[in-house]
């Protein structure tokens, strides 16, 4: 065996040598040295985010194959990281709490975990070790839901999401034993499934295994109908770990199907798969935006936000072509600074107070202005209102889905464009208990942790920044221009 092939992998070893920093300070520091745990590992972080941007990518194949890594692929990553990051911000004053401040390390240490599960994922051309990273990134995600240990909320939450996710694994191993019914090597390498999937045989088969794994990512990334858990979870989970899981989990989930359906299925685009997230995509865009409407809780709220954000999101893998992958890459840079920014007013007001109902919001500008600056903000970039990211986020990623230009992918845009004017309503509604509402505050004036500032600056510069600034988006597109052909080289 050659260890060399291991300096490939360069993003899980930086993240291997951080998980080792916060764990071994964590173990072996003492009580004193262990209130520093969140900077340590938010400096951590930070320094490894900067590396993975500006050191050189140079694409590769480790152990035969079964990773794969290129420019693109370390884009991805590296905003994954953004959005871990503005997560610790954001928890640092829960995490430091009495009541967890005991379990302080523990958290960081999870959240690593699943993180690399998540690198995993994105980069795995072998099922094998894609099935690895996706139990190494939903399995401690269980326990992250469960943090709380005294709240039965918490509990609830996380009962649910670990049922729902061997259930949906379950679901996705099943469609891939079909996959691997269908090779007659028996080999589970994303490049000989495709070129049996190439040859046309087994078609019912093959449709029965798309169908399985389509619902098993469903599960993963919140599409309507396999969404029934979020809202619950969303609602029971911690407030910083259901900001992890909307945008993170999420994230990386999401481009891990794109290169399954697109790698793996890419021969049967048109006839299948294309035709069946259709389907998804309208009932994921609207159940969500209607059922958004009806929420009182802001977390709940939120849940089916993401839900909805899904749907926009699937706009770029259904699309199949370079566009769609970069338009959807910048949507999840967009979104993660959008909804994080949301969260993080959420948690500021709920570490203080306690309260995380709509109408605790009403007349919260004339106790705490700026926290309802950010969230308008917020609530404007995923609405998709100009000038804000958001915007730019959905015009790109409607122009990459009408890049075929047939008759379906223009009426699913346009479907997708009432959708954005339904959102509109309910973001709008969070915005007017803030600003418009004629009753007294319910949440009277304090001031945000440092970090809780940070965090929120952060992702207003984000939401501001990208909105303006077009160069980000030039270099996913020029990155993904670099990955092009080993993507889409299997797509008919």
């Amino acid at each position: 065996m050659d260890y060399s092939q291991f300096l490939t992998m360069g993003s899980e070893l930086m993240l291997l040598v951080v998980f080792l920093i916060v764990f071994l300070f964590d173990t072996f520091g003492g009580a004193k040295a262990r209130e520093y745990t969140s900077p340590l590992a938010l400096i951590c972080f930070s320094v490894m985010t900067v590396a993975m941007w500006l050191l050189p990518t140079n694409g590769g194949e480790a152990f035969s194959g079964m990773y794969y890594t290129s420019g693109i692929i370390t884009v991805i990553k590296t905003i994954l990281n953004l959005g871990v990051i503005l997560v610790i911000l954001q928890s640092v004053k829960w995490i430091d709490s009495e009541e967890a401040k005991i379990r302080r390390g523990e958290f960081y240490e999870l959240m690593m975990v699943t993180l690399f599960g998540m690198y995993f994922m994105i980069s795995a051309r072998h099922f094998l070790l894609f099935i690895i990273g996706l139990e190494c990134a939903s399995l401690p995600l269980a326990a992250m839901v469960a943090f709380n240990k005294n709240q039965y909320e918490s509990h609830e939450a996380a009962v649910k999401y670990i049922f729902t996710a061997v259930f949906s694994s379950a679901i996705l191993l099943l469609g891939l034993s079909f996959v691997y019914a269908l090779s007659g090597t028996g080999s589970l390498y994303f490049s000989d499934l495709a070129t049996q999937v190439a040859s046309g045989e087994n078609s019912m088969l093959l449709v029965l295994a798309i169908a399985f794994v389509i619902a098993g990512f469903g599960f993963k990334l919140s599409l309507v109908p396999f969404h029934l858990w979020t809202a619950d979870t969303y609602q029971g989970a911690p407030t910083s770990v259901t900001a992890y899981l909307s945008v993170i989990s999420k994230g990386s989930a999401s481009f891990a199907f794109l290169v399954v359906l697109a790698q793996v299925f890419g021969a049967a685009y048109s006839q299948v798969w294309e035709w069946m997230l259709y389907g998804l995509i309208i009932i994921t865009i609207t159940i969500g935006n209607l059922f958004a409407i009806r929420q009182k809780n802001m977390k709940r709220f939120m849940a089916f936000s993401s839900v909805s954000q899904a749907g926009y999101i699937m706009l770029g893998i259904i699309s199949a072509n370079v566009i769609g992958m970069t338009s959807m890459v910048f949507y999840i840079l967009v979104y993660i600074f959008s909804n994080l920014g949301a969260f993080a007013v959420i948690s500021a007001i709920e570490n203080k107070t306690g309260k995380i109902g709509m109408d605790d919001y009403n007349g919260l500008h004339k106790t705490n202005p700026w926290l309802s600056f950010a969230m308008t903000l917020a609530m404007f970039s995923l609405a998709g209102i100009p000038p804000f990211a958001g915007f730019f986020s959905k015009i790109l990623i409607f122009n990459g889905a009408l890049e075929s230009g047939s008759v379906a992918l223009y009426v699913l845009v346009l479907i997708a464009l009432i959708n954005t004017i339904i959102s509109l309503y309910y973001y709008l509604l969070v915005v007017k208990a803030m600003w418009i509402s004629p009753e007294e505050p319910v949440v009277g004036e304090f001031r945000s942790s440092c970090y809780e500032r940070l965090g929120m600056w952060l992702c207003i510069a984000g939401i501001v920044g990208l909105g303006i600034v077009s160069w980000f988006y030039t270099y996913i597109y020029d990155a993904s221009m670099l990955d092009a052909t080993t993507f889409f080289a299997n797509l008919i």
